[in-house]
């Protein structure tokens, strides 16, 4: 039976089939059709309806994500050279999103981040606004929003808020405040902070790209920072004034542990294994593969040792004790069954399920976007086996998950509560699919003043050569590759590691389907619809109604996908009422980062969606006036600065 997922898939494989198989007969009815009318706007003709019906389609597979993400957009150039007799893409054209400089610089950038990561730079600062903010929500905030919003602007806000996330949070339970209020802040922060130069966000880098080949206007590295200066401003003064005060304490920052801040009190229960039980002699994998889905044995203590996964091989012995996670009913049925001994009075805690001589800890485990768990179950890819770890709970947003948990399809932002032991910790905060913290954590970040010298140095190099027109952006961003590896601030392996692939097969994908958008007339077309209904108002308005569009959009699909979609539409929006062009593409790229009111729309939002055990209403609550001000200062801005 096909699920809605493989449903979907069939009916993206069944349209190109169709668009295949009647293309013969439909040569002749489109060349009588692809002409222009007197005011020179294509009439609506099967190759504008192709491309409607294309943008359509990905953006139902975009929210409904029956494929990866970045396997949709690899599609994109298949079809527009299937469909290239409507589309007039070349082979050239469908595989410049491969080559195209905002691809390599955005792969490049993921890089250098890693490599200053690696310094320890990031966490450094972290510690600083630890020790200057205290228990000041208000300070925390500031300090929190300023930082992370002026290291966004000159690398990826994305990683920016990978690395601060596991800060902040320790930071919110050492002062007692709720990391909701804090998370939000940090996320939008980054957004904001990504408008202040070209190397912020990959939006910038695409826009920039757009703009060249429709207007001959590439972004240079600090052309719009006097607008992002703008908007920083005003959406940190909009989040330490009103903002914080809107979000809610999603998570209660007065708990003792993990396991009463996850609600698994009633989920734990220890028991005993009596003398004459059936169990004896059993290993622990053969007992869960009889019991299926509902019960997990998460620990075993024997004669005072605590042992953990992985437990499969372990025999059953008389007087062992075994920590079990189901609900009450399961427990019981279980005891009656097997002859167990259930132990009421035993309450399980994080001490418990502790072990310093050992090392094991109850940590929690961030899914970041470019996780290979994203999109998939613990059992599918047998996470808790290859890094013998026992779950205990799964946060999605504000809700939290103690049954089951084992199939529980991952998105990006879910958090993973585990008891792990401390060679399995260390193997995951090496790696780039998780976001690691411990509860508590004492250890102490060995800095390394040298490599945060050198990797910032780096960066600031790259800056410099792009800024002088000495290199190109991309051979500078490559530059700084190859001085990351020759001074050993990156390992050559951590060059692939390092990178976010979705984001760079969605950029590949997304820049062709742009230029079939605007040589097939779909840009202007749209355009002309929009002018018949707000052509009467005054420019700035309509900039301001771009703006607002675009916004909306992004909070339903991606950001590099809104400005593909929308800036050729704009450019000949402004071309039809006679405006500045460029103003209405900066719109347009500044709004495809103001996507405030929906954790879907923007990668950092849906990273702290689990921290922050937010709903998607916060979003709308703390985001919705965001958005709106926005709407009014960034035309407002744009015509002082730039004209229309």
């Amino acid at each position: 039976m096909l699920t809605k997922n493989n449903y979907l898939t069939a009916v993206f494989i069944l349209l190109i089939l169709l668009f295949v198989f009647f293309q013969p007969y439909c040569v002749q009815a489109q060349e009588s059709q692809n002409k222009t009318n007197i005011e020179g706007t294509p009439t609506f003709n099967q190759g504008i309806l192709i491309i409607i019906l294309l943008i359509f389609l990905l953006l139902v597979m975009f929210i409904w994500e029956p494929l990866p993400i970045g396997v949709i957009s690899l599609c994109i150039p298949v079809i527009l050279i299937i469909l290239d007799f409507w589309t007039k893409v070349s082979v050239e054209d469908a595989l410049s999103g491969f080559s195209n400089s905002a691809t390599i610089t955005v792969m490049a950038m993921f890089v250098i981040s890693r490599g200053i990561q690696n310094s320890g730079a990031m966490q450094f600062l972290g510690n600083k606004i630890i020790k200057y903010t205290g228990d000041n929500e208000k300070k925390q905030v500031i300090a929190i929003s300023g930082l992370t919003g002026i290291i966004a602007g000159f690398i990826n806000n994305t990683p920016t808020v990978a690395t601060f996330i596991p800060m902040v949070t320790d930071l919110a339970r050492k002062t007692k405040v709720s990391p909701s209020k804090l998370l939000i802040p940090l996320s939008y922060a980054a957004m904001l902070g990504g408008t202040l130069t070209l190397l912020g966000t990959s939006t910038n880098l695409l826009g920039s790209q757009v703009s060249a080949r429709l207007i001959n206007h590439p972004f240079s590295m600090f052309e719009f920072t006097k607008l992002g200066i703008v908007v920083f401003v005003v959406g940190i003064l909009y989040l330490i004034t009103i903002g914080h005060r809107l979000i809610p304490e999603r998570i209660r920052h007065d708990l003792k542990d993990y396991i009463e801040e996850y609600e698994i009190e009633k989920y734990l229960t220890e028991i005993k294994i009596a003398e004459n039980s059936p169990l004896i002699g059993q290993d622990i994998g053969e007992l869960l593969s009889n019991k299926g889905k509902n019960l997990d044995i998460i620990q075993l203590n024997r004669n005072n040792e605590k042992y953990m996964e992985p437990l499969e091989l372990k025999t059953i012995r008389p007087n062992d004790h075994l920590v079990i996670r189901a609900d009450y009913e399961t427990v019981l049925e279980f005891a009656k069954i097997n002859g167990v001994i259930i132990l009421p009075e035993i309450k399980i805690s994080q001490a418990q399920l502790e072990n310093e001589i050992t090392g094991q800890k109850v940590i929690e485990l961030v899914i970041p976007d470019n996780s290979f768990l994203k999109g998939r179950t613990i059992n599918n890819v047998n996470f808790l086996n290859r890094y013998d770890a026992s779950l205990l709970a799964i946060r999605h947003g504000g809700e939290i998950a103690h049954t089951d948990i084992k199939n529980f399809y991952l998105r990006e932002g879910d958090v993973l509560l585990l008891l792990a032991a401390e060679n399995t910790i260390e193997r995951l905060k090496e790696n780039q699919n998780f976001i690691i913290r411990e509860r508590d954590e004492t250890e102490t970040i060995a800095y390394k003043p040298l490599d945060i010298i050198l990797s910032v140095g780096i960066a600031f190099s790259i800056i410099i050569l792009a800024s002088l027109k000495i290199l190109p952006i991309p051979i500078a961003t490559l530059a700084g590759i190859a001085a990351m590896v020759i001074l050993k601030l990156i390992d050559p392996q951590e060059i692939y590691d390092s990178i976010n692939w979705e984001v760079i097969f969605l950029l590949a994908g997304l820049i062709p389907l742009g230029v079939a958008i605007e040589q097939t007339g779909t840009a202007k077309f749209i355009a002309n619809q929009i002018l018949n209904i707000a052509g009467f108002l005054p420019d700035i308005i309509v900039l301001a109604i771009f703006y607002y569009m675009t916004t909306l959009l992004t909070d339903i699909i991606s950001n590099n996908a809104t400005v593909v979609l929308m800036i050729p539409v704009a450019i000949n929006a402004a071309d039809q009422i006679g405006a500045n062009p460029f103003a209405f593409v900066l719109a347009v790229t500044f709004a495809a980062s103001a996507s405030f009111a929906s954790p879907v729309g923007y990668q950092t939002n849906l990273m702290v969606y689990g921290p922050g055990g937010y709903k998607f209403r916060d979003y709308v609550l703390v985001g919705a006036p965001l958005e709106i001000i926005m709407t009014v200062i960034v035309p407002i801005a744009i015509s002082i600065f730039w004209g229309l």
